[in-house]
């Protein structure tokens, strides 16, 4: 096969977005960085919804072809109303990550408060009830992406604290997926390039026989910008056996903000992927869009480990 660039890896459905306000069946403000997986025939996205109330929760789409979704009438979680996440999800819950592990999905997802975000997991076979295990970060820290085994007997994660108001991404390793540990750093930002103000895992990297194929966001925010900057995606290669070791990590992003939907919004200029589903020969792309909407890009793994060459 020949060597592709980027550019020409990523096509973006042409009907995006998969899935806009009007698609939501009761009131809300908006409907992104949903997690998707394959459940059977269907393709499910665990979408992240902001209510009119000003908080976020959950609620779910299905597709038979992982292009045209339904959202079901009702939300499938809310934050918690009693316990422990009581406190820690008072402003909302947001961002799911889905990852399939000995046949139970994993949920990693913020706990919003005034205490600061930190990261929550749940697990699910349904997708409709779901058990909270543990809140397992401290404040000041969301993006927690799961692999989808276990490496020297041990689970292992990405995620995002941030130090000096830096946002880095981090890996870390646990025995029971409640107690983290031996933390440290993976990846920072790059001075001067697309992602040189903050970064972060996107999605459950993908294993390959050339490494693990991580997505991740970045951010170009200068110090003197009164704004938020622009929200991209680049792609990055991790070694299969020592996952902490970097191979390959994309120049320029592989995924930028380019059409009306994804540039106009309530944030402008975001595209923030959160979900995949691979198929036979390529993987399906979800991410959310000015923070608005949610849409679907497809793409070949080989071709984009050609491009990360």
């Amino acid at each position: 096969m020949a060597e592709r660039h980027w550019q020409d890896v990523f096509q973006r459905w042409e009907r995006n977005p998969v899935l806009a306000l009007s698609d939501i069946p009761f009131r809300c403000n908006t409907v992104f960085n949903g997690t998707s997986v394959k459940l059977g025939e269907q393709y499910l996205l665990l979408l992240r919804v902001e209510g009119q109330q000003g908080y976020s929760f959950f609620a779910l789409a299905t597709s038979t072809d992982g292009f045209h979704f339904e959202v079901e009438r009702e939300p499938v979680l809310f934050p918690a109303k009693e316990g422990l996440f009581e406190l820690y999800e008072s402003d909302g819950i947001e961002d799911p990550r889905a990852t399939l592990i000995d046949g139970v999905h994993h949920i990693m997802y913020t706990a919003a408060s005034g205490f600061g975000p930190r990261i929550a997991l749940a697990t699910t076979v349904d997708f409709r009830s779901f058990e909270r295990i543990a809140l397992v970060s401290e404040p000041g820290n969301k993006d927690g992406v799961l692999f989808p085994e276990r490496i020297d007997g041990l689970y292992v994660r990405l995620d995002r604290p941030i130090g000096q108001d830096v946002g880095r991404i981090w890996i870390s390793y646990s025995k029971d997926l409640r107690n983290w540990g031996h933390s440290r750093v993976l990846m920072s930002p790059r001075y001067g390039y697309w992602d040189s103000y903050r970064i972060g895992a996107s999605v459950p990297p993908i294993r390959t026989e050339q490494g693990w194929l991580e997505i991740y966001h970045g951010n170009d925010k200068r110090v003197d910008d009164p704004g938020i900057g622009s929200y991209a995606a680049g792609a990055l290669l991790l070694d299969l056996n020592n996952p902490q070791r970097l191979l390959r990590q994309s120049a320029g992003p592989i995924l930028a903000p380019e059409t009306d939907f994804e540039r106009q919004g309530f944030v402008p200029n975001v595209v923030f992927p959160t979900g995949l589903v691979e198929r036979d020969e390529t993987v399906l792309l979800y991410y959310g869009a000015a923070d608005t909407n949610t849409a679907v890009v497809e793409f070949s793994r080989s071709e984009l480990l050609a491009a990360l060459h």
